[in-house]
This record gives structure tokens, C-alpha cells and sequence, in this order.
């Protein structure tokens, strides 16, 4: 019997596939590129929020002391593990804390969103101290909760000691036993992710937009009754909310300054004009009397990716559609055919993200060259990756288009029989 062939399973398949979009993955060419000396922070970073690609960047991959800007990941780790209405009281230790202060006292009593936005709106460092110590039993506890979430948002050279970003430095030991001094530190890139997590990944990121947009707070210490219970005391407190950027550019999110004589100024912030979202960093960006520095760099920042990115969808790009041959399978036509081709139904799933006019979008299909029968429709059989500017974007599944049978004894027979006794029908 003369060998059968089956048809070809058709398969979606880029082999090479261009878009007419190139820019190195931190300066955006479209246009005057942004200069690195053009900026006064010594780390910066502007990253698309929605798809945590960095749009530009100036040495954002350098350890660097980050002062108050540590709050905005006290807030979002108090708010995933605390309830707003708890009751703190206040340690010796977190009363002590220096400038800038709330001026709690030891022994009081206060109510944690109150504290919060304490932190966040007027940046007190006692106030800090109180809600690690209430949330992680200690400051050494709640820096190790700070640190596991910043590992599982993706920050690889982030390091917490304190909740209040006061500069600090401690020595751990390693694994193999040999001890090394961690200091209180992150990157521009990894502060940026923090920030990114905090308006767009938590489960609490309305909660924290909400709090860090508040314009100012007023509230009370508490007094503990008789019964167990709470109510306002004598103290009273209000807070004003210091980040200036809210009201610098049209679409600013949210934000949290900071200082150190070590970190200098620095300023982490988000920034929203219709689909597209921005998150800027900058650290050490000046010390005094050069105050203004940051607001004119998140200005120059927020302002490039306005000027030079849009949301776009990386996967609309013409691409062929290519078969693939299924080795062993059952045809449905008693003819011998070398091949036969479908054109198949393509599925594509938007995925969109900011790309200036000059980015670079390739597709690289991962298929195999051929297949072996029986191959069930909607089976994943490979995937098309997408890359922008040569960094991984996207990747979607690749699957069979329609059922590709095995050839069995039953079938063979059968074909044995349409061909001799009905020459002249197909085998449907």
C-alpha cells in the first residue's frame, strides 16, 4: 500500500516577525532622547506602571539610602496585616524617635489610620516606630515583613532596617557562616516597583491611594475606659499632607518625599493622564539648600513620558500563518497528498503597554517543527514570545487548531475498503 500522508495541522506560527516600533529600553529616541545629565538626582527612574517596563533610566540599579520615601512600603505592609481601627499604644522606644515628630508620649494611646496618616501626610518618624512595633511585634519584625514583601514584588537590591527610612545599618550573617554590614537602602528601580505594588498590585492600593491623597487629618490620642474601651482624649492633631507634587502637574497621583543627611533629597510619585500611568523615582537628588531639585526633575520626568510614550498593543503585527506536519496521522482523504493546508482561526489577545514611535517589537515563535499524532484540538503545542526593544514583553499560548487522529489497524482498514470497493468516493 502506497504510504498515506495526513493533513498538515495548522498552526499559528511567526517565524520573524517585525513591528514598525525601536528605543533602548531606557531612553525613548522619539523625539530629543532625555539626557541623564540633565537630571540633578544621581538615581532616577521613570517606569509605565501597567507594565512595569522602565522607560528611562539613570544609574536606577545602585543601592542607595532612600530616607522617607521607606513609608510608602510601611503603609501598604500595615495595611495588608492590620485593621485601621486597632489601637496602638505607644513604647518608650517609638516615643523617642527623632524629628521629624508627632510627639506621641509613652503609654498613650492612639488609633491606627490615625497614625498612618500621620506617616504619610507629615512623614513622623515616631508615629512609624508605634505602627511597626503594634503590626510586627518589633521593629526588627516588621523590617523582616518589609523585606519578604519586597522580594515577592520583585526588588532584588532593597534592603529595610528601620520603618522610617532614618539611616541605619546592621550586620547580618551569611549562610556559609561569614557575616557582611547591610545598610538601609534601595534602588531607584526597586522604589519604583514598591510604589507600582502599592497603586496597582495590593488589595489594599485604593486604601493607600486614599490615605496618601488625603489633604489633611485631624484626630485625637485615646483614652482607655474602665469598661475595655476607647474614646478621644484631651490631645488633639492635624496633619497636612506635604507632598507639594499633587498640585504641580495635572494627573499626579500620589507620592512620598524624604531626607537624610546620607540619602539626601529623594521623591518617589505616580502620575496619571488618561490610560497611561507613570511611576518616577529619584534619590539622592540634592541636599540643602537644593530643596527644589526633585520637583524639577519628577517635573522633567513625568513630562518625557507624557511627550513620549502611548499605550499601544505589541501583538498587532502581520504575521504568516504556517503549518505544521503531523507525523502518523489519520487523513480524511483516501487520495495520497503531500500536503494539504488550512488557513487557521488566529485569537489574539491585546496586550498593550507604552511604546515611543521607535520601539521594537519582535514576535519569536516557539513551535515544533513537527508533531506526532494524535493531537487533540485546543492543545497548547508552543508559544509565541514577544520582545520589546530585545527585552521579554509578553508571551501567548500556541494551540492545536482542529483534532489530528492516529492511524490505527481500523483505519487502515477501512481505507483498504473505500479503495477497492468505492474508488470513487472519499472517505468522509
Amino acid at each position: 500500500m502506497k504510504r498515506i500522508f495526513c493533513y498538515l495541522l495548522p498552526i499559528l506560527l511567526a517565524a520573524a516577525c517585525i513591528c514598525p516600533v525601536q528605543v533602548p529600553a531606557k531612553a525613548a529616541p522619539s523625539g530629543a532622547p532625555l539626557k541623564e545629565s540633565e537630571l540633578y538626582a544621581r538615581s532616577a527612574v521613570l517606569m509605565d506602571a501597567d507594565s512595569g517596563r522602565v522607560l528611562f533610566g539613570k544609574d536606577d540599579e545602585h543601592p542607595m539610602p532612600m530616607a522617607s520615601t521607606t513609608k510608602i512600603m510601611t503603609c501598604i505592609v500595615t495595611l495588608e496585616n492590620a485593621d485601621l481601627d486597632d489601637v496602638v499604644q505607644v513604647s518608650a522606644y517609638a516615643a523617642k524617635m527623632p524629628d521629624v515628630q508627632l510627639n506621641i508620649n509613652q503609654g498613650e494611646y492612639y488609633k491606627l489610620g490615625d497614625l498612618l496618616h500621620s506617616l504619610m501626610l507629615e512623614s513622623h518618624n515616631d508615629s512609624a516606630v508605634a505602627i511597626a512595633e503594634h503590626v510586627g511585634g518589633s521593629v526588627e519584625g516588621f523590617a523582616k515583613m518589609m523585606n519578604e514583601k519586597a522580594v515577592s514584588i520583585g526588588c532584588k537590591d532593597t534592603y529595610f532596617i528601620t520603618p522610617n527610612g532614618l539611616d541605619a545599618s546592621e550586620t547580618v550573617t551569611k549562610k556559609d557562616g561569614t557575616s557582611e554590614t547591610k545598610i538601609h537602602s534601595t534602588t531607584a528601580l526597586d522604589l519604583a516597583r514598591i510604589l507600582r505594588y502599592c497603586i496597582s498590585g495590593s488589595p489594599k492600593k485604593e486604601e493607600f491611594l486614599k490615605i496618601t491623597r488625603t489633604g489633611g487629618h485631624s484626630f485625637h490620642n485615646l483614652k482607655k475606659k474602665g469598661d475595655g474601651s476607647f474614646v478621644p482624649d484631651a490631645r488633639s492633631f492635624s496633619c497636612v499632607n506635604h507632598n507639594a507634587f499633587l498640585h504641580m502637574m495635572d494627573g499626579a497621583l500620589t507620592g512620598k518625599t524624604g531626607f537624610t543627611g546620607n540619602a539626601g533629597y529623594c521623591y518617589v510619585g505616580a502620575l496619571k493622564q488618561g490610560d497611561r500611568t507613570f511611576v518616577i523615582a529619584l534619590l539622592a537628588c540634592g541636599w540643602p539648600n537644593n530643596k527644589t531639585y526633585k520637583w524639577k526633575d519628577a517635573r522633567k520626568l513625568f513630562q518625557y513620558g507624557i511627550d513620549h510614550y502611548q499605550k499601544k498593543d505589541i501583538t498587532d503585527c502581520d504575521y504568516k500563518l504556517q503549518p505544521v506536519p503531523v507525523e502518523n496521522g489519520a487523513g480524511t482523504d483516501r487520495l495520497v497528498r503531500t500536503q494539504m493546508q488550512m488557513q487557521p482561526k488566529v485569537k489574539q489577545t491585546p496586550v498593550t503597554m507604552l511604546l515611543a514611535d521607535s520601539d521594537q517589537v519582535e514576535i519569536r515563535a516557539k513551535i515544533p517543527k513537527k508533531l506526532t499524532a494524535p493531537v487533540k484540538k485546543g492543545s497548547r503545542i508552543g508559544s509565541l514570545d514577544y520582545y520589546v526593544n530585545g527585552e521579554p514583553a509578553a508571551r501567548m499560548p500556541v494551540y492545536a487548531s482542529e483534532y489530528i487522529g492516529k492511524r490505527t489497524l481500523a483505519w487502515y482498514f477501512q481505507l483498504v475498503v473505500r479503495r477497492y470497493f468505492y474508488p470513487y468516493s472519499k472517505m468522509n
